[in-house]
């Protein structure tokens, strides 16, 4: 029943995986967090999206860093993903 519970209310998937990150968008940037699951821990990962040129391009951003809590590594990713468009920008997708 617990599991019905955590389900409704968003609390992960039926597999016991936490529920996925909201794409957040930045500087015309798109930003899905996707922490990837590590040994117990979470390994800060993300997916950035843009258009560039007419096209949609993509980059997976993963760092070394891993956080023992989900929500906590949602914003990590987060916050490493902006840095790195406010770094380097469209470079990205070279």
């Amino acid at each position: 029943m617990a599991g019905f519970f955590s389900n409704l209310f968003g609390g992960g998937n039926k597999d016991g995986r936490p529920a996925p990150a909201e794409t957040v968008e930045y500087n015309g940037y798109h930003i899905t967090p996707e922490p990837l699951a590590d040994g117990g821990q979470f390994r800060i990962a993300a997916l950035i999206e843009c258009d560039v040129g007419g096209e949609r391009k993509s980059h997976q951003l993963i760092r070394a860093d891993v956080l023992s809590d989900y929500d906590a590594a949602v914003e990590a990713s987060l916050s490493k993903a902006r840095q790195a468009i406010d770094q380097q920008g469209t470079a990205l997708f070279d």
